[in-house]
């Protein structure tokens, strides 16, 4: 992605170095350990084993190689929010809606969010209590070096993600799921939770095909490089890693075939109007 000497967007709220330490992962634990804790956390509830990593202390400082990698990472995160306020509030005025920007915080280990505790161990998230999208950048080394999705192309359809679920509560959605919550039992729900993702994933699709068409930000082989990261983080892929075998009813999600499906037929479209997850998926 040609995303050098483009503005970064004044919404970023970093809070890198402060709030709570997670500390470092005992010997033996790793990347490893951390995506068993947050498996475990998706298929249980469980969230003790991420409690426990909250009392660990603060972590170990970075070298300076390491912090300058972190603070290109931000720059470049800081773009890609930037190119989604610039598409999302053409294509909002094109439905003559108005689209509020989202923040996005970067942290380091662990802070609070509008919407409760906030790990690096729970990846990426958007908070739709505050509006926010949190995000500690270590997580794309394990989005590298542990699935496989290497490329900034992979990193920005992380962020595109994530503002999916915004744009989703700016049009009501998020709001018509969470009563659906309060109705229905667990198994019941993540099939809504699925068709939610696979939306998102829809979403940053469309984002990116309007990136291109206006912007010419695209560099061959991005797309690759967003459908290998929307294929390594799906449910199926993280159970059969987590735990040796795949239990369909507890996705929340979706399969890696879905969601590179969904963000391909986002880019490929351009077309909001064809995102209906939950209509494909059978649900009202």
């Amino acid at each position: 992605m040609q995303w050098r000497g483009l503005r970064g967007s004044g919404n970023v709220e970093d809070r890198r170095g402060g709030g709570i330490g997670l500390g470092h992962i005992g010997a033996g634990g790793g990347i490893i350990g951390v995506l068993f804790l947050i498996a475990r956390a998706f298929l249980t509830g469980d969230t003790s084993g991420l409690e426990q990593m909250q009392n660990q202390g603060q972590g170990q400082p970075m070298s300076q190689q390491e912090q300058a990698a972190q603070d290109s990472m931000a720059q470049f995160v800081s773009v890609v929010l930037a190119e989604t306020e610039d598409v999302w509030g053409q294509v909002f005025k094109s439905q003559h809606e108005t689209y509020i920007d989202p923040k996005l915080v970067l942290f380091s280990n662990a802070t609070q969010s509008g919407c409760g505790f906030a790990s690096a161990a729970t990846g990426p998230f958007y908070c739709p209590e505050d509006q926010k999208v949190y995000i500690d950048l270590s997580f794309y080394n394990e989005l590298k070096n542990r699935f496989g999705a290497s490329g900034d192309f992979a990193e920005a359809y992380v962020i595109a993600h994530e503002v999916g679920h915004h744009v989703q509560n700016l049009m009501g959605t998020a709001d018509k799921l969470a009563q659906i919550r309060q109705r229905v039992g667990e198994e019941e729900y993540n099939k809504y939770s699925v068709a939610m993702e696979l939306q998102a994933d829809f979403l940053a699709g469309v984002w990116a095909h309007y990136e291109n068409q206006t912007k010419h930000t695209l560099d061959p082989g991005d797309i690759d490089e967003a459908l290998k990261a929307a294929s390594a983080i799906g449910d199926d892929k993280i159970q059969m890693q987590s735990q040796g075998y795949v239990v369909p009813e507890s996705f929340t999600h979706g399969t890696s075939q879905q969601r590179a499906y969904w963000f391909k037929r986002g880019y490929d479209t351009g077309d909001i109007n064809q995102g209906n997850t939950f209509a494909e998926l059978g649900l009202r």
